[in-house]
């Protein structure tokens, strides 16, 4: 089984206004295909997206990240290799408004709270004496490879794939592979479904 998290989240501050990113999905659902394509059975927990999943593919579509961290954390028991590709909102609102939020001449304030780590959850989580592939994504403004590897070890994961800003949006992205032994591959920039086919291959190489 492997899973698979896709897009964004949407923290809504009132009925009509959210806090979310520009994040497509495509990245979660070309690995989501992939798996597919390799005679794995794949759930892909979604955000928000208009994409449309491959035949054969379960998705469990959410909106917010506490949402997806609770289908993440009932379905991760029984997966073998467990892929976290989504943009999750690190923070949410404190309180949520019933009502539209007017506009008037003070200033606003608000409070947000951080939402869980879904992916540390997972790997610093796994179910006793079960193989359990973990890998993050870690998508970076400046310093990719340094602040991915400190992510790599405080989240306990077996790989991370570092990308930037263009791939949340893009049909196309360059990506670097690192792994907990160390090991970096960088890969030149080419398609999702591509980097998804490059990732399977070091998830083969640490199973």
């Amino acid at each position: 089984v492997v899973l698979v998290t896709s897009g964004p989240t949407r923290e809504a501050l009132d009925p009509i206004r959210f806090l979310t990113n520009a994040s497509s999905g495509r990245m979660g659902f070309a690995l989501a295909q992939r798996a597919r394509m390799l005679g794995a059975r794949v759930i892909v927990v979604s955000g928000p997206t208009t994409l449309k999943p491959s035949a054969g593919v379960r998705v469990e579509f959410v909106t917010t990240g506490l949402e997806m961290f609770k289908r993440v954390m009932a379905l991760r028991v029984k997966a073998d290799v467990v892929i976290g590709a989504a943009a999750v909102s690190d923070w949410r609102f404190e309180n949520r408004s019933p009502l539209k939020l007017k506009r008037g001449p003070g200033r606003l304030r608000l409070t947000m709270l951080p939402n869980p780590d879904i992916i540390k959850a997972v790997a610093t989580g796994r179910p006793p004496g079960r193989r359990q592939i973990v890998v993050g994504f870690a998508l970076e403004t400046h310093e990719q490879l340094a602040h991915a590897r400190k992510k790599l070890v405080a989240k306990g994961l077996d790989a991370i794939v570092v990308n930037g800003p263009a791939a949340l949006t893009d049909k196309r992205s360059q990506a670097v592979i690192l792994r907990r032994d160390g090991s970096t591959r960088a890969l030149p920039e080419t398609s999702k479904a591509a980097l998804a086919a490059a990732i399977f291959r070091e998830v083969e190489t640490l199973w």
